[in-house]
């Protein structure tokens, strides 16, 4: 696979091209490209005639990445993510897909580059402003966790929670990250939150918003809070595991739109 270089990690880049949109897709904290297709987290399984895009974030499945916590802080993320564009998508736009920490890493990267982006697809927003608060916390816990009792630990506490409906009948999977690296992880996130509202609110580009319910993690309180900011958001919200696996055709609904939307565009500016 190819490698992308950031500050301070080596990006593990995995690209299928068949011409047409480019897609980037990111995964959430802990997972990985292959531990996505496991959770059925992967939605670009279902596209094609796209230039797809997927890299496992800093410290994340086969990527490198250092014991610093403010090296997974979202808005560094999002400049990986920038950096990334710019290698192998050059002055295009770009649909962005991500899961929880993959939302808050295009959020702050649509913030940072208003234009990169034609729209969004945007699984399980996690807590976020007030709510995150009490998640910072928790992930700092589980990091001494880690450190004082070892991963095994960890994933011990985390097969005890309980499951959203939507998620029935997944297998088992453990964090896709190195135990050296997954304490900086947990308080990178910690330090981590949403833009502020008022730059959500001029993120202008289609947004669909997926998200299902009972998931303290990912509250639908995030999601419906994006749904009010942004201003060209839509919402799904999904109750059982049928209702996940649907998700793929939402991208490719998604993707589908914007490339409506900037054929317009182009027609529009062939004619002036």
């Amino acid at each position: 696979m190819p490698e992308q270089s950031v500050p301070g990690a080596l990006l593990d880049v995995e690209m299928s091209d068949e011409g047409g949109h480019p897609v980037v897709q990111l995964h959430g904290l802990m997972s990985s490209r292959k531990r996505d297709r496991l959770l059925d987290l992967d939605l670009g399984i279902g596209l094609s005639g796209t230039r797809l895009l997927r890299y496992d974030a800093r410290g994340h499945g086969r990527s490198t990445g250092r014991p610093v916590p403010d090296d997974y802080r979202w808005p560094v993320l999002a400049s990986d993510l920038l950096i990334v564009l710019d290698a192998w998508f050059p002055g295009e736009k770009v649909h962005g897909v991500g899961s929880s920490m993959g939302v808050g890493t295009l959020l702050h990267a649509a913030v940072m580059q208003p234009d990169r982006f034609s729209g969004f697809t945007l699984l399980l927003p996690p807590t976020a402003w007030e709510t995150r608060a009490a998640q910072a916390s928790n992930y700092v816990q589980r990091a001494e966790l880690v450190e004082r009792e070892g991963v095994r630990a960890f994933i011990a506490l985390d097969q005890d929670s309980p499951q959203p409906p939507a998620t029935f009948g997944r297998p088992d999977t453990t964090p896709d990250i190195s135990e050296a690296l997954l304490p900086s992880a947990l308080r990178g996130a910690a330090k981590s939150n949403f833009p502020a509202r008022q730059q959500i609110k001029d993120i202008t580009a289609p947004a669909t918003i997926l998200t299902w319910t009972e998931d303290s993690g990912h509250p639908l309180s995030t999601a419906h809070a994006l749904l009010d900011l942004m201003p060209n958001a839509t919402l799904q919200v999904a109750n059982r595991p049928t209702d996940v696996a649907r998700w793929p055709q939402v991208l490719c609904e998604d993707v589908a739109r914007d490339d409506a939307v900037g054929d317009l565009f182009n027609a529009a500016v062939a004619r002036s």
